[in-house]
């Protein structure tokens, strides 16, 4: 017969094991309540190791780029600016970037989002699809400067040697573009409800109708966000830019014929020539220009892709609650 224990408050009898099985679970809770501590400090310390160098840096951007970041900075251009001249501007670096990043966008965003509808509608299992798949994880990893030399290469073979202009900088970034938007647009492609699909087909719509009315339509907004991602990743590319676009210290808005600027090429030029001799003193001479020029030039470039990001949440604002609806 087991061993009972009289109850302090009713009165009755209870199992001897009773007050040992409650020990027993308190002592786990307690176990539990101080992992989830340990976890959270841990978390907490994580999150603000990661976030600490990204506050340091925006910091040291804006600190030190906001002393010339103002209106004559950015619609000015370099043309006829020399020494230590209180005086050029961003605005031609501007205008290339916006070009040749548009330029790679164009290129890329239909390769990528129909390669990637092929690989989740009509691919799998086939052994293009792991082909294709394969190459993608490959065009991934390729370094940028060698993106750059493929573009001169490809361009050289048709123009001569020593060309340089706004559309190879474009191919240049698009063979970086290209694996990002795949990557994306596939993932999104695969979190649309199969159901979706099924219901379509049963209606009697063909499946290319499906896939632009239903799979693309529902996934529209994350597409749009990998597509946003992508260019904001290639932005501030320089290695390739340096090799096919080359530099400029005028405007030029054509992409087919002449050197351009470019944001990040614009950077490395002005950091890289240093503090300017200012020897004669009867001349308006400021040593630091140079240095100066590329931090406001970084803050410029810093705030196209904040830019950039805002749209693409913006137009997943717009699109989720129709989805939703």
């Amino acid at each position: 017969m087991a061993a009972t224990t009289a109850g302090p408050s009713s009165g009755g009898a209870r199992p001897a094991g009773h007050d040992t099985v409650r020990a027993l679970l308190r002592t786990v809770d307690t176990k539990r309540r101080r992992r989830d501590r340990t976890m959270t400090v841990l978390m907490y310390v994580a999150f603000g190791v990661a976030v600490l160098p990204l506050v340091s840096l925006l910091w040291t951007v804006v600190s030190r780029g906001i002393g010339r970041f103002d209106v004559a900075f950015l619609t000015h251009s370099m043309r006829g600016v020399f020494g230590g001249m209180d005086a050029g501007g961003v605005y031609h670096a501007i205008l290339g970037t916006v070009i040749v990043t548009l330029g790679a966008a164009i290129i890329s965003v239909p390769i990528g989002v129909l390669a990637a509808i092929y690989l989740v509608e009509y691919g799998p299992g086939h052994r293009l699809a792991r082909a294709v798949t394969f190459f993608v994880d490959v065009m991934t990893g390729i370094p940028s400067i060698v993106a750059g030399l493929f573009a001169y290469a490809l361009f050289v073979l048709f123009f001569g040697p020593g060309v340089h202009f706004g559309l190879m900088g474009s191919v240049a970034l698009s063979v970086l573009m290209v694996p990002v938007v795949v990557r994306s647009t596939e993932e999104m492609l695969k979190l649309v409800p199969n159901e979706l699909r099924e219901a379509a087909y049963a209606l009697g719509v063909p499946k290319w109708l499906t896939i632009v009315k239903v799979v693309l339509r529902t996934a529209v907004a994350g597409i749009t966000t990998g597509i946003m991602l992508a260019v904001s990743r290639v932005v501030g590319e320089t290695a390739p830019l340096l090799l096919t676009v080359g530099v400029a210290d005028s405007i030029n808005g054509n992409p087919f014929e002449g050197r351009m600027m470019t944001l990040p090429v614009y950077v490395y030029r002005q950091f890289s020539s240093g503090l300017v001799p200012c020897n004669n003193p009867n001349v308006a001479c400021i040593p630091t220009i140079n240095y100066d020029r590329a931090w406001s030039a970084a803050l410029t470039l810093i705030l196209i892709v904040m830019l950039l990001n805002l749209v693409a949440r913006l137009v997943s604002r717009i699109f989720a609650p129709k989805l939703r609806g």
